[in-house]
């Protein structure tokens, strides 16, 4: 059992966590450099559903991070 105020876990916890987070943040920018993996000539309004869709969700989460939309003070 940890002392009380010993963080030493959930430091180890967070900064495993934050690599994830690093790590899909990567994946995702290497894929957005790709334009999703599709070329110019094959876009449709799927595509577009399918990024709004990208959008929301990672808007969710920088609303979140930055206090900002609904999770503003």
């Amino acid at each position: 059992m940890s002392k009380r105020g010993d963080n030493t876990q959930a430091l180890d916890t967070f900064l495993v966590r934050k690599a994830e987070i690093d790590t899909m943040l990567a994946r995702l920018q290497a894929l957005s450099d790709e334009h999703f993996n599709w070329s110019p000539d094959e876009i449709n309004w799927g595509h577009v559903g399918t990024m709004a869709h990208y959008a929301e969700m990672l808007k969710r989460i920088t609303d979140s991070a930055f206090k900002e939309g609904e999770h503003a003070e």
